[in-house]
């Protein structure tokens, strides 16, 4: 017998959430799952980090009639994000599809997952360069996680490794990561101040699981927040993630691009122009000669 009828309200709440993301993933209606993968080559990037790279934009409040507080994305897709063809995305079900946003829907969030970086970077790529081929985006981002959550044997790193490997099973290569992450540690705790040791474990570790050596990470540099979010420690943080010193780190500042109410979270507008950051510093390395030679650590903005 549950206590509290809080407590049968949030029980039914979590069930029907369960149903609907099941329903989402097996219903041919609303996903397109793409078969002979193998045969396209696929090139695979890796999306992971906190909520802004789960994709919060377009997410807001809506409170209804008993007072009851929900995030609810408002459903605007930009053209710069897209689906294409040319562009799939490898769902909670391990199973290519194709890409569509929200593109971390099911991997951490349902009703708050809003709109990220990932279909403006892969749109963008093909808009550069066409004779790429075919895109495939690997969501991993969890929300709310710390840095220290992202080390082996935690459920976001081993996860990430998990649909890495099941990813480019297919025939597929991986490509690089594109890595957005330090919103929880700016908010306090011993986090930031092991940030820059822990960071480059992580991304020691990941090549190591992965078996990619020279794996290019572009890296966010965490823009500043604003009010109402408390970042306390966002100088200590920013300056560990600028003074990572691994090569094959493409580091991306994020300062200036417009932040939502809630001081923390991009924008629409804002999500769009990060990926085109992240496509154009990808499309970067192609000055040089092999794309698995070392290339020193940079910033780009």
């Amino acid at each position: 017998m549950l206590k509290h009828k809080s407590d049968e309200v949030i029980l039914v709440l979590t069930f029907l959430l369960l149903v609907s993301n099941l329903c989402w993933l097996m219903s041919p209606k609303k996903v397109k799952e793409c078969e002979n993968t193998a045969k396209k080559n696929v090139q695979i990037f890796l999306l992971a980090g906190q909520s802004n790279m789960a994709g919060r934009g377009g997410v807001t409040k809506e409170v209804s009639t008993e007072g009851t507080i929900t995030k609810v994305w408002n459903g605007f897709v930009p053209k710069e994000c897209k689906p294409n063809q040319k562009i799939l995305r490898f769902n909670a079900a391990l199973k290519w599809e194709e890409a569509h946003e929200p593109m971390n829907y099911g991997i951490d969030c349902l009703a708050s997952c809003g709109l990220g970086p990932g279909m403006a970077f892969a749109n963008e790529i093909l808009k550069k360069d066409s004779e790429f081929g075919v895109i495939g985006l690997v969501p991993c981002a969890r929300g709310g996680t710390p840095l220290s959550k992202w080390q082996r044997g935690s459920l976001p790193y081993d996860d990430l490794v998990k649909r890495a490997k099941s990813a480019e099973k297919d025939g597929g290569i991986i490509r690089g990561l594109l890595w957005y992450h330090g919103e929880s540690d700016v908010k306090g705790g011993n986090g930031s101040k092991v940030y820059k040791t822990n960071l480059e474990k992580f991304i020691h570790d990941l090549r190591t699981d992965l078996n990619s050596p020279n794996l290019p990470i572009l890296q966010v540099i965490l823009p500043y927040p604003k009010e109402p979010f408390k970042g306390p420690y966002i100088e200590e943080v920013r300056a560990a993630q600028l003074a990572i010193n691994v090569p094959n780190v493409v580091k991306i500042d994020a300062k200036g691009l417009e932040l939502g109410p809630d001081g923390i979270h991009l924008t629409t507008p804002a999500q769009v122009q990060l990926g085109h950051m992240f496509a154009h510093a990808f499309l970067s390395l192609k000055n040089f000669s092999s794309f698995f030679k070392f290339f020193p650590s940079n910033i780009f903005s």
